[in-house]
């Protein structure tokens, strides 16, 4: 039996004015979790250097980042150090990233796109999605139509890949809500311990945003799957919410899930 450890975070970008204090709490964490793939959400890109790759330094993995303009990143920067830096979304994989694109996703007057990938799993293409959509209450149409593009993404091709296919996202919404009601692909949050605390952008850490009405003190992070050819299930999954340093890493939790592959064998 083989299987994949798949974790999801939207790490804040360079938001609240401390995020060189934060970066050792996010690499902390995800040492600790040992995750086979990352979705990085709001990941920042450097000239030279990306978000992914110093996570992926921590973990001696791959990296891949695409830049996106969801959310937007502040214009003008409230800091020189963010000068020419700009907002994405990141890969990190314990194996080769062989194939990167940046897809578009629908948004009326701004710019959003899914990273889409295709890693050298063991037992063939392991294809790995990873997206954030829009959050506010008058774009809950769009943020509907971006949730089924990823799907979409998702499962394109499955039929003819032994492993799975992983979406790795911030989707703004959780599974009652209505951008989420289509949804058909496997929730990898099943396998979690019946009545835990499931709560990613939550009020137990001082930095989530109680603003955010739709979001706040639900789950919005997610690990969605589809099976590939040898069938594929979640076999546990867990929220974070350790503060290395006493300080929250990010105003969201990161989801972790091990999701088992039955053996070619």
């Amino acid at each position: 039996m083989h299987s994949i450890r798949a974790m999801t975070w939207n790490v804040w970008w360079r938001f609240g004015g401390n995020w060189q204090e934060r970066e050792p709490g996010l690499i902390a964490v995800v040492r600790d979790q040992r995750p086979d793939v990352l979705g990085v959400q709001e990941c920042w890109g450097a000239h030279e250097r990306t978000q992914a790759d110093v996570l992926a330094d921590a973990i001696g993995g791959y990296a891949a980042f695409v830049p996106v303009g969801l959310p937007p990143a502040p214009r003008p920067m409230d800091d020189p150090l963010h000068e020419g830096v700009q907002m994405g979304l990141g890969l990190v994989s314990r194996w080769p990233i062989t194939r990167v694109a940046r897809v578009a996703t629908p948004s009326e007057g701004r710019v959003n796109a899914a990273l889409v990938s295709s890693v050298q799993h063991p037992l063939g293409e392991l294809r790995v999605v990873v997206g954030a959509t829009s959050w506010e209450p008058d774009r809950v149409e769009e943020t509907t139509a971006q949730v089924a593009a990823l799907a979409r993404l998702t499962r394109a091709g499955h039929e003819g890949r032994a492993v799975p296919g992983l979406l790795l996202a911030d989707l703004n919404y959780d599974v009652t809500q209505p951008p989420l009601a289509g949804m058909d692909l496997r929730d990898a949050w099943d396998a979690a311990p019946a009545g835990v605390d499931e709560r990613t952008l939550s009020s137990t850490n001082r930095f989530a945003p109680p603003e955010a009405a739709d979001q706040f003190d639900r789950r919005i992070d997610h690990i969605l799957f589809v099976p590939g050819t040898l069938g594929a299930s979640a076999s546990s999954a867990w929220i974070v919410r350790d503060e290395p340093g006493g300080m929250p890493p990010s105003d969201h939790y990161p989801v972790v899930a091990d999701i088992r592959i039955r053996d070619a064998c």
